[in-house]
């Protein structure tokens, strides 16, 4: 009976295995090797020549494809660390506001939050291209009515990055609500009043019981915000093209560059083997952390 089973689950198992294996775990392996060929991608994968660990080393190295490739590197950390630093306070905040009952318009606005998430990436790219024009955008004309002077915004290296950023956040904020307000579902109602009675106040209550009760929510959710960032994509490439002077130059659109418009497949694998690697250092490093702070 139990072997009967077995067979049956496998069996439905199959299709789904077979999926993840053909579209998620051939490419991998697939990229893992070429990461050690050197490889155009205007020829067959017969004439990739191995060179071992060359395409890693020119990318740590001081050579100009080595800057260009800490330089992205850099870019992609500030994002996710600023994106992420954005995202989760603000997610919390707006989670709290719309899962009180009391407040007025709390579903529509929880509906609102969400349906930033379901606009594509590419339609947010090409409307915040717009309220970002230094002379025309909305943004600008609203920061005029206060006395303050014209940014820059995406044509400057300082706020470049910074701006889409904010692009960023604007879309995912939404879905991490969601994600939060899910959580707070899941408090018991009477931890809080047992709070009170003990004499705690608002503050008290969401540090000592709402936070640490959402603490595998957030968890979670840094995780998936960790990766969407490491994956921008459609902004650079719609609005900024890396620029300007490299400072919006993320890892995915340069190793598009390198990979594809440069015909440098072995070395744009080795981009993405080491964008791989860092991420899944991340979050292991996340969890550690996690770990921690509950044995604490």
């Amino acid at each position: 009976m139990t072997r009967s089973l077995s067979g049956s689950t496998w069996l439905m198992l199959t299709p789904a295995v077979a999926l993840i294996a053909v579209f998620i775990l051939v490419p991998m392996a697939l990229t893992v090797w070429l990461s050690f060929h050197e490889w155009s991608t205007q020829t067959g994968f017969s004439s990739a020549r191995f060179i071992g660990l060359r395409n890693f080393h020119d990318l740590l190295g001081q050579i100009s494809v080595g800057r260009d490739f800490k330089r992205a590197f850099l870019n992609t950390a500030v994002y996710t660390a600023l994106s992420v630093a954005i995202i989760l306070p603000l997610s919390v905040l707006l989670g709290l506001v719309v899962h009180q009952t009391r407040v007025a318009g709390a579903h529509a606005l929880r509906a609102v939050l969400f349906s930033t998430y379901m606009v594509p990436m590419i339609a947010v790219a090409l409307v915040w291209s717009k309220l970002y024009s230094p002379t025309e955008g909305p943004i600008n004309q609203i920061l005029s009515w206060v006395g303050i002077g014209q940014q820059p915004w995406l044509s400057a290296p300082g706020t470049a990055l910074f701006s889409i950023v904010i692009l960023n956040v604007w879309q995912q904020v939404g879905y991490f609500t969601v994600l939060v307000v899910a959580g707070l579902t899941q408090i018991p109602g009477s931890l809080y009043e047992a709070a009170r009675i003990d004499g705690a106040n608002r503050v008290q209550e969401f540090f000592g019981v709402t936070l640490p009760l959402l603490r595998r929510t957030l968890l979670f959710s840094s995780v998936i915000a960790v990766i969407n960032a490491v994956q921008v994509f459609e902004p650079v490439a719609l609005i900024t093209q890396g620029g300007p002077a490299n400072a919006t130059n993320v890892l995915t659109f340069h190793i598009r560059r390198v990979g594809i418009e440069r015909a440098q497949g072995g070395l744009g694998s080795a981009m993405a083997v080491m964008l791989m690697l860092s991420l899944i250092v991340v979050i292991v490093l996340i969890f550690a952390l996690a770990r921690q702070k509950r044995e604490r």
